[in-house]
């Protein structure tokens, strides 16, 4: 079972959230709070795997809470589950150590899916999330060739990287870029290497921080 913690300060939507959380298989609530810190609280005494984080929220909102999470429950994964999609909520959250980003009108279907695959170690944004960070990373593009790569990067393994925060996976990327999945793998593991990460969401917080 994945162990989840419902953080969100709308008492309908929390309680809402938990109810929905019980319909899904594999999944059992661990306990919900109203705010940053009643969560970090909680996970002071209750064992999880994923938190359901909102954004905007009182005493402590949920990117300064991420932060601390990851900081004290590194093995904790944060999907933020939100209102807002904007850039910098999105870049915010990311930088804080957020796995997954949903926004509110996501179905149960892509909340089980989203703490599936928080809970595996991967990341997993919504389809407008991805959409802007497709866009950010596009608008990008004219700037990258004009600018020495950081960490030693080739624009092969910078590409990679790009197409890992559009949310592709190993074969798509390979269908993407017309290589084989083991050449894909390869670029990965270098890249990976190189700018000292572990897993797909840390790749896109570096990417976005390095303005790949």
């Amino acid at each position: 079972m994945i162990r989840v913690v419902v953080v969100d300060d709308q008492q309908v939507m929390r309680e809402g959230l938990v109810a929905l959380l019980g319909l899904i298989d594999g999944v059992e609530v661990a306990g919900s709070a109203g705010d940053g810190r009643q969560a970090l609280d909680l996970l002071g005494h209750t064992a999880a795997d994923v938190v359901l984080m909102d954004l905007r929220m009182p005493v402590l909102d949920g990117v300064a809470a991420t932060r601390l999470l990851k900081r004290d429950h590194p093995d904790v994964a944060v999907v933020v589950l939100t209102t807002y999609a904007d850039d910098a909520s999105i870049a915010d959250a990311l930088r804080a150590g957020a796995r997954g980003y949903l926004t509110k009108d996501a179905g149960r279907a892509d909340i089980g899916a989203a703490i599936r695959s928080a809970a595996n170690g991967q990341a997993i944004f919504a389809a407008e999330v991805s959409d802007r960070l497709v866009a950010a990373l596009e608008a990008r593009t004219v700037t990258r060739a004009k600018v020495e790569l950081p960490d030693g990067l080739t624009a092969r393994e910078a590409e990679v990287l790009g197409l890992i925060a559009r949310g592709l996976s190993n074969p798509e990327i390979a269908t993407e870029l017309y290589i084989g999945e083991a050449t894909v793998k390869s670029h990965i593991n270098h890249a990976f290497a190189k700018i000292g990460v572990r897993n797909r969401a840390q790749a896109v917080r570096y990417g976005l921080e390095k303005g790949l």
